[in-house]
């Protein structure tokens, strides 16, 4: 089984990753671009839901930009994913393609609950400060 996340979420997951690795006070929307091979035109879309999440600050003008708003050990990927992509969850009963019956979940159900909440807690785990990743 595997975990894929929507092209929002990759995107926003880059640009985080981006952000928490540069030494620069701030990157521009342009930069960012640039850095993490997003579509220019996409990246505003991506940046302004995790500015709406709180995990990312901006200044408009000439000498704005994009920074986190907090340190990268206190932002999840789990957190960045959500800003991008909503509150996961099971939305479909794996056997009927609908809501599970409203007398209780359908007999694969709990399975899958907990498979997918083993992923949340995987993604929760690690921070944009864990990755470890810097550049120069």
């Amino acid at each position: 089984m595997k975990v894929e996340l929507t092209r929002r979420g990759d995107y926003a997951v880059r640009a985080a990753v981006v952000l928490a690795a540069t030494d620069a006070e701030q990157m521009t929307g342009g930069a960012l671009a640039k850095a993490t091979g997003v579509p220019r035109s996409y990246m505003s879309q991506v940046m302004g839901a995790l500015v709406r999440a709180g995990l990312v600050a901006n200044r408009r003008g000439r000498l704005g930009g994009y920074r986190l708003s907090r340190t990268p050990s206190e932002i999840s990927l789990l957190d960045v994913v959500e800003a991008a992509e909503g509150r996961a969850g099971l939305r479909t009963c794996v056997l009927r393609g609908g809501p599970c019956r409203r007398d209780g979940p359908c007999d694969v159900h709990v399975a899958f609950a907990s498979a997918e909440h083993a992923a949340f807690e995987a993604l929760a785990a690690v921070t944009l400060g864990d990755l470890g990743v810097r550049s120069g």
